[in-house]
């Protein structure tokens, strides 16, 4: 995703950008810019007067990909987080894939954040050193933030005499230092201060210059009774767990001794979504149609699936034939399989049915869906059902796979239940949850008793757009389908 950007003869960010070569006490040799007479001069304070002289000036191209683009110049470049999706305002950085000081590629991955919709991988603009990270595994940064800063084409790292680069002097050869609100420390150790709930100016740094280490943070805590015991302290080095490898690109700080203290959990990615889902929905007026379906012939066309199974790799369940009788019972009433624009008043029957599994996974509960069930056998949703879940487990989702669903089915039975009450999944205007299949004892109409597997069914509707007895003839149709499925073969196409 690279967007470029024309910009003549107006700044384009309010950011400190550096586009010149670092000044040393001697005067540079000419460059590109100097030969023009160029000398733009960042700084990071908004209330300082930016001075530029122009003797000529031409149409100049800016990559959203980085914030300096100074053709063969060599320099500092901001590689911001560029826009990830539609609607998308800030991600989560879950790890990096490189170090300070890595020698990176162009279109090299760089890191991996996620959105309240999928998660996703950012790679480099430019071919260069990493320089600086700017934050950590973790952190929340905002479409348009700088991730990390990079030395393109060979460009030395400002030293820390530059007064117009305080704000992000680093020790190339060294750890990374920041200055956040005046006090001089690395990301890892404002990662555990945020953590802990500690405001860094509070914390007295015995580190060079007033840095403030880990140590300085937990002894702190300590003293505030954030933390009641202090073993293993003085071990504490910070700056080799963020500068070793890629698997501790993700350190999150142990918790020491014991501690009974509240905890705050701030919701990330998936989780954040789920809320401005649900809250919406709750607003939704909401009716349930529950029923009890025999899957008697279910348990024995799974069994013969899996004993006439040829692929190794595909394993039989109950939940395809699920999905695809219910589609076939959905071309029947379709207003089930339908979307409510509330805005125009509108409701658009969707020609796909896209129906959506609810998944728990480590990242919270993710809704991927299944494209066009109309149109695959169910074998093909047996193998594109195990692709999600495997990318849903792995955080792979891609935001195709999490967008477009028309029906959402909640297997609440795969854990346990008998059945669930499920909320809506907007703009969605049907959702079932189906409970564990249970060997019941059942009776005839004549009074005779006989055992049968027997699964409850939970409909939860939205009433602005069904009404019970349209909600009640679908879920007779698509019970028949699942005591008969050999009546799929008369409507399957």
């Amino acid at each position: 995703m690279i967007v470029r950007r024309i910009c003549h003869r107006r700044a384009w960010s309010s950011t400190p950008r550096f586009l010149y070569p670092y000044t040393t006490a001697q005067s540079p040799t000419s460059s590109p810019l100097t030969s023009h007479k160029l000398p733009f001069i960042g700084y990071p304070n908004n209330s300082i007067n930016i001075k530029i002289e122009c003797r000529k000036v031409g149409l100049c191209l800016f990559s959203s990909q980085a914030s300096v683009d100074v053709g063969t110049s060599a320099g500092i470049v901001d590689v911001p987080l560029a826009q990830t999706g539609e609607g998308i305002a800030e991600c989560e950085l879950l790890k990096w894939f490189v170090k300070e000081g890595d020698q990176v590629e162009e279109f090299q991955p760089l890191c991996e954040v996620q959105s309240d919709k999928a998660t996703i991988e950012i790679t480099s603009r430019y071919k260069g050193k990493v320089a600086q990270f700017l934050y950590v595994p973790g952190d929340i940064v905002k479409v348009g933030e700088s991730l990390l800063k990079m030395v393109v084409q060979g460009a030395q790292v400002p030293t820390q005499k530059q007064d117009v680069s305080e704000n992000f002097v680093s020790h190339y050869s060294g750890v990374n230092k920041c200055k956040t609100g005046g006090v001089l420390s690395t990301p890892a150790v404002r990662h555990l201060g945020k953590q802990y709930d500690i405001n860094l100016n509070d914390v007295h740094g015995a580190g060079k210059d007033g840095r403030v280490l880990k140590e300085d943070i937990l002894r702190h805590a300590i003293l505030k009774g954030i933390i009641k015991d202090s073993i293993g302290i003085e071990n504490a080095d910070s700056r080799d767990q963020f500068l070793k490898g890629e698997e501790d690109h993700s350190y999150v700080p142990a918790e020491l001794g014991s501690q009974h203290g509240d905890k705050k959990v701030p919701l990330r990615g998936f989780q954040r979504a789920i809320v401005k889902t649900m809250s919406m929905a709750a607003k939704v007026p909401h009716f349930h149609y529950v029923e009890e379906i025999n899957c008697d012939a279910l348990v024995e066309l799974k069994e013969s699936f899996q004993n006439s199974n040829t692929e190794p790799g595909v394993k039989h369940t109950f939940l395809p034939s699920l999905i695809k009788s219910l589609s076939v019972a959905i071309s029947k009433y379709p207003w089930i399989n339908s979307c409510f624009n509330e805005d125009s008043m509108e409701v658009v029957l969707k020609g796909s049915h896209n129906i959506g599994i609810a998944m728990a996974t480590p990242s919270g509960l993710v809704v991927p869906n299944i494209k066009n069930v109309q149109s695959l056998s169910i074998l093909e949703i047996t193998k594109e059902l195990s692709w999600l879940q495997q990318l849903a487990l792995a955080n792979k989702l891609n935001p195709e796979d999490i967008t477009g669903g028309t029906i959402t089915l909640s297997n609440i039975g795969a854990i346990g239940g008998k059945f669930g009450a499920p909320i809506l999944n907007l703009p969605e205007v049907a959702i079932i949850a189906i409970g564990r299949i249970q060997k019941v004892l059942c009776f005839a109409d004549g009074g005779n008793a006989y055992p049968a597997s027997v699964m409850t069914v939970n409909i939860g509707a939205d009433h602005r757009v069904l009404d019970g007895a349209t909600v009640a003839r679908f879920c007779n149709e698509w019970k028949q389908l699942i005591e008969n499925p050999e009546l799929l073969m008369l409507l399957m196409r």
